[in-house]
């Protein structure tokens, strides 16, 4: 944040915005794009561990992205520290930026509004970009769009594809695990939630139990990616048994805690049975990763069925309008969107992944959805007193609690049948 005062203060329109109105007219304006330009949204990221700086116009269209994945740290340490992810973004933040504006040839001056992450996260992350955001609005006179990290999420996929309101969510990442429906920009309907564990939690703890980190080739990746590419080698993936997940509860909520407790079960008994010590891997390690990924896998989409079948029972979509988005890191995982898209074809509804690299953290998500509020003209700040309160928060609802209406409802289904190896991209 030095850094950049320092910059700013060294140029001429520093001084000349130093001396604007802090409430002038420019900022009280309802809408900056014409009908000869797009909106051009700057969107900043910083929730977790990945801090990403991208510009979206109001068509769709990338114009700049930058990057910066803090894995290869937190990877060796057995998870995500606070306080290393926050000095690792206000170490790279800046140089993120300047990427970004080189990367799309623009200056903050041609970026119509400030799109940044408030809400969910990891509160030291949340804040490092929430105050780069703020210098950013101060010194160049732009509207600031505070962004809720799950709607980003859930509105991805309207950048990459036609995707109309109503449409069903499933978020699945390293910090969160729910279901919900999408009627607009602002406004979800939580279908159902994790008790305990997130799916990629789960996943990079049993990854780290395993010590997949000690083989080369999974040694610089997340532990969710190294299990699906290990469950690829399994030759019997029902080895180990994994018994089904909350199959008495009638309702759409997860729970990931219980399955990680049974591998660890697994685990030490292959220790026990062949003597592993130190850093030595189970022999059967490919199968026992098959076994965990399916059991998971499906537990995903029995919850996802039940949310199908409750929207249809309720009909909450037009006959022609029924649509499943899933996104979030752990929807790179290909096996899990395999299965996800088998029973969206099973109940007839249009699966929808946007592309894998946009499923995880980063600034083009925050973008899009600051465009999509934009447009709308919703939570836009322009008055600067209202935008230098903007405060964050750890956690944060995405919408209007339904999860006891659906349990209500009791729906029993039949569940789709999911094979191993009709799923698995050998």
């Amino acid at each position: 944040m030095h850094q950049l005062r320092t910059l700013l203060r060294s140029s001429k329109l520093f001084f000349e915005l130093l001396h604007r109105n802090p409430n002038s007219h420019f900022l009280r304006r309802k809408n900056f794009s014409t009908n000869d330009r797009p909106a051009v949204i700057l969107g900043i990221e910083t929730s977790c561990d990945d801090t990403g700086i991208a510009i979206v116009d109001s068509t769709g269209k990338v114009l700049g992205e930058a990057h910066n994945s803090q894995i290869t740290f937190h990877l060796p340490l057995g998870g995500i520290n606070p306080p290393n992810a926050r000095a690792l973004h206000l170490q790279n933040i800046q140089s993120v930026y300047e990427e970004c504006l080189r990367s799309a040839d623009l200056k903050l001056s041609d970026v119509d509004a400030i799109a940044v992450t408030v809400e969910p996260g990891l509160p030291l992350s949340l804040i490092v970009g929430r105050d780069f955001a703020l210098n950013l609005s101060r010194v160049a006179d732009k509207p600031l769009i505070p962004i809720h990290h799950m709607k980003a999420h859930a509105l991805t996929a309207r950048m990459t594809q036609k995707v109309d309101f109503p449409f069903l969510v499933m978020l699945i990442s390293g910090g969160h695990s729910l279901l919900a429906i999408a009627e607009s920009p602002d406004q979800f309907k939580l279908l159902g939630q994790t008790f305990d564990d997130a799916p990629g939690e789960a996943l990079d703890k049993v990854a780290r139990r395993l010590k997949l980190m000690n083989i080369l080739e999974y040694s610089e990746i997340s532990g969710g990616e190294a299990i699906e590419l290990a469950a690829r080698k399994a030759d019997n993936p029902d080895q180990f048994n994994f018994p089904g997940i909350l199959m008495s509860y009638r309702d759409c909520n997860f729970s990931f805690s219980g399955l990680k407790n049974i591998a660890r079960r697994h685990i030490m008994d292959q220790e026990e049975t062949h003597n592993i010590k130190l850093d030595a891997i189970i022999p059967d390690v490919n199968n026992l990763c098959a076994g965990f990924l399916i059991s998971m896998t499906r537990h995903l989409c029995h919850r996802a069925q039940r949310a199908m079948e409750f929207v249809l029972k309720k009909e909450l979509f037009p006959e022609d309008n029924r649509t499943f988005v899933v996104s979030g890191g752990v929807a790179s995982n290909n096996f899990i969107a395999n299965a996800l898209n088998k029973v969206c074809q099973e109940t007839e509804f249009r699966f929808v992944r946007p592309p894998p690299r946009l499923c995880s953290d980063n600034g083009i998500m925050i973008a899009w959805n600051g465009v999509e509020k934009y447009l709308t003209n919703s939570g836009v700040l322009r008055d600067r007193n209202e935008i230098d309160k903007v405060d964050i928060a750890h956690r944060s609802p995405i919408g209007e609690d339904w999860r006891k209406i659906v349990l209500d409802e009791g729906i029993k289904r039949k569940w789709v049948k999911l094979k191993f190896n009709e799923l698995i991209d050998r």
